[in-house]
């Protein structure tokens, strides 16, 4: 309640189908005909209606029209919230699903929040559909949880899914970072992992297929997904004293953690090592960056994820599918060729 004058004002109440109805001396049930453009009324009824509404205020309950029709119109989505790489994902499927007249709840994991309590959080907010940024829950999870409602995984391979997927070839994204590499003449090139996770052994296995494939020595780094895990492995690497002429990251925030250590020792990138990340983020097209790395293109995945949904909620589609987009290499400044070998002493 407001104040003016010492007076205690009521608030407003809102403008109901009632008060529309009164106000043109018809029913209710006219009313509603005219506002959802259902046919009935004649041309004068429905002119008076409309202009009755419009001159009241009257918005229509969304909320209220959508339990009636036992729609929420609400698409769930799990991300990770220190992902940045999520963050343009999000930011690309809002746009997406607002074009198909739905709306986002977003539930994240942290380091004390799980998969399955971000879940249950969407699910207690009456999400329609889920969409599932890079889940590492079992197949046969993601599949019974599909039999509630429909999923979108985004971003991980999966082998008989039960589930639609939507996904970039990872492997083959990290097999063009080692092209890029070779061709440029590396042949000591290094791979910084991503951990113990079905994504992070699918890029690895990119690395160790395309090195095989070019019959080069594989050398496989501790790592992670974050900056602390770069920051960490460059450690090991200069406290080795040998430096490989390349290093492969899991994704752009480890690549750039690693770099950090590196100028910190006074390394050069490319100068002395190459580096090249994965997913393209934004700290990646940063000026000072100017990381070459694997794109994933965001748009891409989300509008191939929010047509997977909208065939399951509208159009009724029972079978599952998987959406496989090629990554692209993107080259900026943080890869060379590799530093020559000083010659050796000149024979008298």
């Amino acid at each position: 309640m407001g104040r003016k004058g010492g007076e205690v004002l009521e608030p407003a109440r809102r403008v109901r189908l009632e008060d529309v109805a009164a106000d043109v001396g018809v029913s209710t049930a006219s009313v509603s005909l005219v506002l959802r453009g259902v046919p009935g009324p004649s041309a004068a009824t429905r002119e008076k209606v409309l202009a009755a509404a419009t001159r009241l205020g009257y918005r229509p309950d969304r909320a209220a029209s959508l339990l009636a029709a036992r729609r929420s119109r609400l698409i769930g989505v799990m991300l990770d919230v220190h992902s940045s790489f999520h963050a343009e994902l999000v930011t690309d499927l809002l746009e997406t699903v607002e074009q198909h007249g739905y709306d986002l709840v977003l539930s994240t994991i942290t380091r004390h929040r799980g998969e399955q309590r971000a879940v249950e959080t969407l699910l207690d907010s009456r999400c329609e559909a889920l969409v599932l940024l890079g889940p590492e829950a079992p197949a046969e999870r993601l599949a019974e949880l599909d039999r509630r409602l429909p999923v979108v995984v985004v971003g991980r391979r999966l082998g008989d899914p039960g589930v639609d997927v939507v996904r970039v070839a990872d492997d083959d994204g990290v097999g063009q970072a080692v092209a890029h590499l070779v061709g440029l003449g590396h042949r000591d090139i290094a791979y910084l992992d991503g951990g113990s996770g079905t994504i992070a052994a699918i890029r690895r296995d990119g690395y160790l297929t395309a090195m095989h494939a070019d019959g080069l020595p594989t050398n496989v780094l501790a790592g992670g997904m974050d900056e602390e895990a770069g920051t960490a492995a460059g450690a090991v690497l200069l406290a080795a004293g040998r430096l490989p002429t390349a290093v492969v990251a899991y994704n752009d925030r480890s690549a750039v953690g690693l770099m950090d250590s590196f100028v910190r020792a006074g390394v050069d990138v490319p100068g002395q090592v190459s580096v090249v990340g994965y997913d393209d983020d934004l700290v990646a097209r940063l000026a000072h960056i100017g990381l070459t790395t694997i794109s994933q293109d965001t748009g891409r995945l989300t509008e191939h994820a929010m047509a997977l949904l909208v065939e399951r909620l509208d159009g009724g589609r029972t079978e599952h599918r998987e959406v496989v987009l090629p990554p692209r290499l993107v080259v900026r400044t943080t890869t060379a060729a590799p530093r020559s070998t000083a010659p050796g002493p000149t024979q008298a």
